[in-house]
């Protein structure tokens, strides 16, 4: 039976451009809630001219911010912002129809507001589905579009602000121009720590931070005046980030990820960690999988790398999640086999016998390609 790749990897001319708007981003191209928008002029009551910024933020709705009063008011800067990130708008269509990731407006409107407000510069980090389509697009390599209805921001340190933003964590949410609430916890004595967009609507975010104890499960972040919920391990995938662009149809913006090595083998800690959510725990072990294959490669020794920096206590839920990886990555041996052979070597006592199989077949299947007599596997 034909194995098909996880991944396919995009033209040079589409990477070209990609790094192009990459660079113009990291240089600080401008950044819009939504759409750039238009400046436009209305009237008091009283006859004042105004100027007014017209855009259409996350919620889909015109929006309008004062300017300034005519006389008073050049609006020349602002225009010049306006017409640079309108003239990156048919470049960014373009990677987006030739399938590199893209947020939706409502993720990118929020996340928008979140870089405005300077949270990734003070040291926040996007984790989840968007930081996964991110790392896909900063690789060069196209798969499948994800679909996620949620943005996850996490912290590892308390965020280091050169500005205070003024406002807590729930009003910077708001200025994406959706009306958040805060989503209550089962036990209602619990201060919330996910936040939804109002109404029917399932878009939420949720903010993460590290546990310091096995104990804690919801830590007070004092600069953003809220409450995130601890995850295990999240110090593992926030050791090593970096600063990346995001695409949306309507303009782009940068955030902080974690290096995809760390966050490929996060997903699949994780993955282990869920209780009874298949599809969720199915998607992890994909997204994995696909950095992992481009990963090994495109750049060898990242995920050996990766494997070494990973805390003791959570190799046995790696080495549980391993065999349903490297079934994913048969179409492509190079990666299964730096993967299998990092885990062999750093592999804790109690997770080698579950090991042994999936380990020798990501070294048979490379044996396989090369032609190549396979080494003496682990279990010889």
């Amino acid at each position: 039976m034909m194995v098909m790749p996880l991944y396919q990897t995009a033209s040079p001319s589409l990477s070209t451009l990609f790094g192009s708007i990459d660079g113009h981003v990291k240089a600080g191209a401008p950044v819009f809630v939504g759409a750039a928008g238009s400046i436009g002029k209305r009237r008091n009551q009283n006859g004042v001219e105004y100027y007014v910024h017209r855009f259409y933020g996350g919620a889909g709705t015109q929006q309008e911010t004062y300017l300034g009063i005519v006389d008073q008011f050049d609006p020349g800067p602002l225009q010049a912002r306006i017409d640079e990130a309108k003239a990156l708008v048919p470049e960014l269509r373009l990677l987006v129809r030739e399938g590199f990731q893209a947020a939706d407006p409502k993720a990118y409107a929020t996340l928008a507001s979140l870089h405005l407000h300077g949270v990734f510069a003070a040291g926040a980090s996007l984790i989840g589905s968007h930081a996964f389509g991110v790392l896909i697009n900063q690789m060069g390599i196209r798969v499948a579009a994800y679909a996620t209805e949620d943005v996850d921001v996490a912290r590892r340190e308390a965020l280091a602000f050169q500005h205070m933003p003024g406002k807590n964590f729930l009003e910077i949410l708001r200025d994406s121009g959706m009306d958040f609430v805060e989503i209550p916890q089962l036990d209602n004595k619990l201060p919330s720590t996910s936040f939804k967009q109002q109404g029917k609507s399932r878009f939420h975010v949720d903010l993460l931070v590290r546990s310091p104890s096995s104990e804690e499960k919801i830590i007070e972040v004092p600069e953003l005046m809220a409450y995130a919920t601890a995850l295990p391990y999240l110090s593992y995938v926030l050791g090593e980030t970096q600063t990346a662009t995001l695409l949306a149809r309507e303009g782009c913006c940068p955030v902080r990820v974690p290096i995809a090595e760390r966050f490929a083998i996060h997903k699949l800690v994780v993955s282990q960690l869920r209780i009874g959510r298949d599809a969720k725990t199915a998607k992890d072990i994909f997204q994995a999988s696909v950095l992992l294959a481009a990963l090994g490669e495109k750049f060898s020794g990242a995920i050996e790398s990766a494997v070494e920096s990973l805390p003791v206590s959570a190799h046995r839920y790696l080495a549980a999640a391993a065999p349903h990886a490297l079934d994913l990555m048969r179409a492509h041996p190079r990666a299964s086999a730096e993967f299998a052979e990092a885990i062999e070597r750093r592999d804790p006592e109690g997770a080698r016998a579950a090991m042994l199989r999936a380990i020798q077949d990501g070294i048979d299947r490379v044996a396989a390609v090369s032609g190549k007599e396979p080494p003496m596997g682990p279990s010889q």
